[in-house]
């Protein structure tokens, strides 16, 4: 069979070979219900909380808020300790969700800070006992999104102890913390590592269209692709990956469009309150991508506190 086609499993899962990625103050619930409508069946992170927070912010309610009909969802979790471990999975898991991954690649500055994230690639002995504590805790798939490295390339040494912790998949991003989202990614390194463990590698990092999943699938081997940035304002990229690895012919009309970002507004007013406008703005610029007059309707819905106003403008520039 064309490995396209093949559905990725991870541990219990069964799901297709793109998986929506996470991307803090993006991927929340309001925009995940509306890829959700593009794709059934793909796997959707939400986006990154840490352990104390669930375990110790009554506020912290809000990341477990979201509706079923967004699963299969994996919930991302970031730790830098085995403290309150107990206490978030329980919440994360009475909320419904299909996985946990635990988070050791992120290079903000705010996370690693606190010893978290990508942090814990060049603390392996604290890194084990935070995964061997959530494997006994977790009873669904557990995985780990993680790194080349933090200031140094460990990614081998950590993917072996991360696989002898009983995890079910790597999301490997082929960059050090240092580089952040910007230069080389390492392909070999992918290699490596598939090469070096059974368990499905996927990379994470520069996936946008079909043809930047080809070029990744023949330079890497990875068994599946996450897609992240490349999914802001375009709710429907898994749908139109999953289309054209398949030799189908996707299009998206002013129409689907329009319907996508009204809806995706709708969300944010009704899951966010008075916030849901601040929290569009955000977006607005990917929709309004290559549109006519897009510069002048980013700046009727920046001055807006509306919501009349934006599904107004909404309608006005990207209507058919």
């Amino acid at each position: 069979m064309n490995f396209w086609h093949e559905k990725l499993r991870i541990g219990t899962l069964e799901v297709p070979r793109f998986i929506g990625g996470p991307v803090d103050g993006v991927t929340d619930s309001p925009f995940r219900q509306v890829m959700r409508q593009y794709c059934a069946e793909s796997l959707l992170f939400s986006e990154i909380t840490h352990a104390n927070y669930l375990a110790h912010t009554k506020k912290a309610v809000r990341a477990l808020e979201f509706c079923q009909s967004e699963r299969p969802l994996i919930f991302q979790l970031s730790a830098n300790t085995s403290d309150n471990l107990e206490v978030a999975v329980k919440l994360i898991l009475e909320a419904g969700v299909d996985a946990i991954d635990l988070n050791i690649g992120c290079p903000a500055r705010n996370v690693i800070g606190s010893g978290s994230g990508s942090a814990l690639m060049a603390d392996p002995d604290r890194l084990e006992e935070i995964l061997k504590k959530l494997r006994q805790l977790v009873p669904v798939p557990l995985t780990v999104k993680m790194r080349a490295g933090f200031k140094r390339k460990n990614a081998l040494d950590i993917a072996r102890l991360v696989y002898n912790c009983g995890v079910n998949a790597i999301f490997l991003h082929p960059r050090l913390q240092t580089q952040k989202h910007s230069g080389t990614m390492d392909y070999e390194l992918v290699r490596e590592i598939k090469k070096m463990i059974p368990i499905p590698v996927i990379l994470s990092g520069g996936i946008v269209d079909w043809q930047s999943a080809q070029a990744a699938r023949a330079a890497t081997g990875a068994d599946g692709y996450l897609v992240s940035r490349g999914i802001i304002g375009q709710p429907w990229k898994l749908r139109e990956l999953n289309q054209l690895s398949r030799g189908q012919e996707f299009h998206i009309d002013s129409t689907q469009r329009l319907n996508s970002s009204l809806e995706h507004f709708d969300n944010l007013t009704t899951y966010y309150g008075e916030h849901g406008i601040p929290a569009f703005r955000k977006h607005v610029p990917y929709y309004l991508k290559g549109i006519e007059g897009a510069c002048d309707a980013r700046k009727q819905i920046m001055e807006t506190l509306c919501p009349h106003k934006v599904t107004s403008v909404l309608k006005e520039y990207l209507g058919p």
